[in-house]
């Protein structure tokens, strides 16, 4: 799971096995970040639609914007004016088509998570050298 700011570079970085759900990773990955500072709002799909994922992030400042499901249970939590930002999440995505440009990253070769994460980085500081230099 990566964390992008709102041009697309990686704020955060977390491997993990397939199995858990991207709300259950969302704390873990932010706390391995790059940047000291904490974002200010996280925007995510529909899988992120999720209260306790809502509180948590709200106890350390951070703004969870996401859609509804459509199955949802419970009152919605968010009016229509937060997801305005929810239309500008292609450029959070492009992180992940640059990603696709290395070979080591599409295909998981690596047996060890460890191993994986090296390249994960490496293709992160790549991303940010031919950016800003």
């Amino acid at each position: 799971m990566a964390i992008s700011d709102a041009s697309g570079f990686p704020i955060a970085v977390h491997v993990d096995s397939a199995t858990p759900h991207e709300i259950t990773l969302v704390a873990k990955t932010l706390a391995k970040r790059f940047t000291k500072a904490a974002p200010r709002r996280i925007v995510g799909d529909r899988a992120y639609d999720s209260d306790p994922l809502d509180t948590t992030l709200k106890e350390q400042g951070i703004e969870m914007i996401s859609p509804h499901k459509s199955n949802r249970r419970k009152a919605r939590t968010q009016d229509g004016r937060p997801l305005r930002r929810y239309r500008k999440r292609w450029k959070a995505e492009r992180l992940y088509a640059w990603l696709q440009n290395f070979r080591k990253i599409v295909t998981r070769y690596e047996y060890y998570a460890s191993n994986f994460l090296s390249f994960v980085l490496l293709g992160c500081m790549m991303i940010l050298l031919r950016n800003y230099f």
